[in-house]
Order: C-alpha cells, then sequence, then structure tokens
C-alpha cells in the first residue's frame, strides 16, 4: 500500500483545463467569494493541490481549483489520475474529499496564536480562507481571559494636574484629549478624519456623587480614629448635577457621538435617568436595541428601600446604520461583573472586563473605540488589551493625568503630548521643578 501511495503522489501530469470534465452531480457548492479566495491562494502559494481525476479526464476533487485557475486565466493545471477507482469508489470519495475535512477541529490557542504571528508580520490574512468574524472571534480567546485587575497599579487624582484643557495625548495607539464631549470641535481635534467603529461609554448620572453619603466622609476619621479613605476631594464628576439641563446634556453628547461612530453604541447610565438617556439617544438619532444589565456582586448603600445593585448599558446604533457583530448568539443581556474593588479612584468605574466584552462583541481588531467619558481610563486599558485603537474624551484635568498614568503603569511605555512631542513625564518633572523653586 506504501509503495503504491507513493507512486500515485508522483504522478502528476499537466493538463490543460479545457479538457477538464466537471462532475455533474458534485453537491459541493462554490460560491463567486471562495472561488476568489481560491485563486487569491494559488496566486500567493502556487497551485499546490492537484486536481484529481479518473482516466476519462472526469474530476473526482478539485472543482474550485479548476474554477479559480480559468479566473485566473491558466491553461494548464496539475492533475492526479485515478484510474484505479470503481464507479461507485469515485462517487463516494467525491463526497468523502469534501467532508472528511469539516470533520477536523482546530486547536483554538494554537490557532489564534499562529494567526496573530501572521497578522503582526503584515501577512494578508484574507488569503487564509477565514471570514472576519472567525478571525475575530479566534484572536478573541487571546484576550478573553480574565485579567487580574487587583495587580493593576492605578494612580490617584492630583489636585495640581499635568493635563490642560485642549491637550491630545498620544498613548501608543490611543489618544486621549482633555476637552468637552458636548463640542463638536472636541470630536474633530481627537478623531480628525477619523470614524469610530464603536462607542463605549459612561457618562455622568446626575446624581451629584460630590454629595453622597460616602463622599462626605472621605478624608475624615470614624468614630475609632481610622480614616476612611484617602481620596478627600477627588471623586466628585464634573457635569454630574445639571439639574433640568440634564437632557439637553445628554442630547447634545449623543448627537456627537453619533455622528462620528459608524457601529454599535454602549452607554452606561443609572436606572433613575435612563429613560432620560433613551429619549436623547432616539431623538439625537440612536436607534435603541436592548439595555444589558451589569449586575454587581455587592450594592452601594443608599437611601432607598431597596438597594440597587446593577448599572443598565444603553446598547443601539446610528439610525439606518449597519452594526457590527461578531458575539455568541447565546449570550444573555444580563453580565456578571464584579465591581472593582478600587472604585475610590472614581464613583463609577467600570470593571475592565465588562469593557472588554463589549468590545470583543461588536468590534474588529484594529478597530476604534470611543469613548466619550474617560473617567478611570478602563475602556482604554480594554481597547489596550484587545488590540483596539482607543479615542477618549476627558473633560476633568485631574483625570486625564489618571488615564494617561494608568495606561503607562499598564504598558511602561510614556504617552506623549500632540503639540510639543514632550512626554508625560518630561512635563510632569518640568512642572514639580518649577513649583519647588517657587
Amino acid at each position: 500500500m506504501d509503495d503504491f501511495a507513493l507512486k500515485m503522489a508522483d504522478h502528476i501530469e499537466m493538463k490543460s483545463v479545457d479538457e477538464l470534465i466537471p462532475y455533474n452531480k458534485n453537491a459541493r457548492m462554490h460560491s463567486d467569494a471562495q472561488v476568489a479566495q481560491i485563486a487569491a491562494s494559488i496566486t500567493e502559494f502556487g497551485f499546490t493541490n492537484p486536481v484529481l481525476i479518473d482516466g476519462e479526464k472526469g474530476i473526482i476533487a478539485g472543482h474550485g481549483r479548476l474554477m479559480a485557475a480559468k479566473k485566473l486565466g491558466l491553461k494548464k493545471v496539475p492533475v492526479v489520475i485515478l484510474d484505479h477507482l470503481s464507479e461507485m469508489q469515485k462517487k463516494a470519495y467525491i463526497i468523502a474529499d469534501n467532508k472528511l475535512a469539516e470533520n477536523a477541529s482546530w486547536n483554538e490557542e494554537i490557532l489564534a496564536s499562529e494567526l496573530a504571528d501572521l497578522k503582526e508580520n503584515d501577512f494578508d490574512l484574507d488569503l487564509i480562507g477565514f471570514e472576519d468574524q472567525e478571525l475575530e472571534k479566534v484572536f478573541s480567546s487571546l484576550y478573553d481571559k480574565d485579567e487580574d485587575q487587583e495587580k493593576e497599579e492605578i494612580p490617584e487624582a492630583e489636585e495640581n494636574p499635568i493635563s490642560q484643557s485642549g491637550d491630545v495625548w498620544i498613548l501608543g495607539n490611543h489618544k486621549v484629549i482633555c476637552g468637552d464631549s458636548c463640542d463638536e470641535k472636541t470630536y474633530q481635534a481627537l478623531l480628525e478624519n477619523e470614524l469610530a467603529d464603536m462607542l463605549f461609554t459612561d457618562p455622568p448620572y446626575n446624581v451629584n456623587y460630590g454629595e453622597s453619603l460616602k463622599d462626605n466622609t472621605i478624608g475624615k476619621t470614624n468614630k475609632d480614629g481610622k480614616s476612611y479613605n484617602n481620596t478627600a476631594g477627588k471623586r466628585t464628576i464634573l457635569n454630574d448635577n445639571l439639574g433640568a439641563d440634564f437632557s439637553k446634556f445628554l442630547f447634545d453628547f449623543c448627537k456627537n457621538a453619533l455622528s462620528v461612530t459608524k457601529g454599535a453604541c454602549y452607554i452606561c447610565m443609572s436606572s433613575s435617568e435612563l429613560h432620560t438617556l433613551q429619549k436623547a439617544f432616539i431623538d439625537a438619532g440612536g436607534k435603541w436595541s436592548t439595555f444589558v444589565i451589569w449586575a454587581k456582586n455587592h450594592f452601594t448603600l443608599g437611601r432607598a428601600d431597596y438597594q440597587r445593585q446593577y448599572e443598565p448599558i444603553l446598547y443601539g446604533w446610528k439610525q439606518n446604520n449597519d452594526h457590527y457583530w461578531c458575539g455568541d448568539r447565546n449570550q444573555g443581556d444580563v453580565w456578571y461583573y464584579n465591581k472593582p474593588n478600587k472604585s475610590d479612584l472614581h464613583p463609577t468605574m467600570k470593571p475592565v472586563e465588562l469593557c472588554k466584552r463589549a468590545i470583543l462583541n461588536s468590534s474588529k481588531t484594529d478597530d476604534i473605540i470611543l469613548d466619550c467619558f474617560g473617567g478611570s481610563g478602563s475602556t482604554l486599558i480594554a481597547s489596550e488589551q484587545t488590540n483596539r485603537r482607543c479615542r477618549m474624551i476627558e473633560l476633568d484635568q485631574k483625570y486625564v493625568d489618571v488615564i494617561v498614568q494608568r495606561w503607562q503603569n499598564f504598558t511602561n511605555k510614556e504617552a506623549i503630548l500632540s503639540k510639543t512631542r514632550e512626554s508625560f513625564n518630561e512635563i510632569s518633572k518640568r512642572k514639580n521643578d518649577e513649583q519647588q523653586q517657587q
């Protein structure tokens, strides 16, 4: 049997494409797109897989390859003649040749690693045969492992910020601007001629966090003389106590964000203002799809009869726009993630894993993720972990510093100020030196 197999493998001839006869009962169908893929593969790698024919030049295997050869204008193709098969064996093999390959499975971890290596070396992954959504599902296996957020070094907000209004920081493949998310000019300065592929953001909740019971204890001591925490005066959120103006604030933000976002929109909000957000989103041109519920591991104590242990997230997209989806269709709309243990840094801080789930479901590698209310920078860290490009807006100068320093700590890289090309650390050192000299 081994000698026969070697003999067959060596028996390759060149035949004219016009001589070969397709099997008229071939059950395997080849779309134009797939034939184009085969043609691209032949162009890149050569005609590495001969067409299998019988003694009468009838095709047993390789119908798609023959179609691709004709598309490329090839006059001849390599063939292997299988003249030892009976009629029934030919019928069976025509089916088996297609079906047996389908019965194999992938080692997802190795496949993801190999594809990532090809991508990093700028190899055209269109030649591999995977659809974009298939590739993203494979790549997501590299990103969907929970990171140990307890080990992440998150800086505290300082009262004398380095960042100034209008500053644009370049953080590797990401950008952060200190600006107003209700101002169209902010988006122009941040995105220039780009459009975002997806929005994930967490606007103020209009609940005046700075006056909450918890924040009134910040920097103070309890009856035992122990400090409640060390973040005095640093948790206040700008634009978080707008009263009746909150509706206009949300509308202006939604209108600007929708004008520059091509795909899915995830907008976090408190349940008490969810109706306000939904109306603003629709009035601004958005199509509401559903609400995703973030179910937390514990609630925040308040004055209500029932303490809320969840936060809703509006999910939708711009009216008349398509939206990308590569997540599994068996996902529910309740997502269980623990609250960040270091949420004293920012009163509405989101877990990175929550942001990552939305990003992996609704964007591709290298896509642009827009966040109009950067806060503590969780969306940026999630974008860094998933090989996306984040474009972030944050109004509060001290939180821009937090975002920049958090990214620097996470990546061990330096952020660069766009207008001067100075690093964040250089500017910080210079300002500290100037203060000491005063």
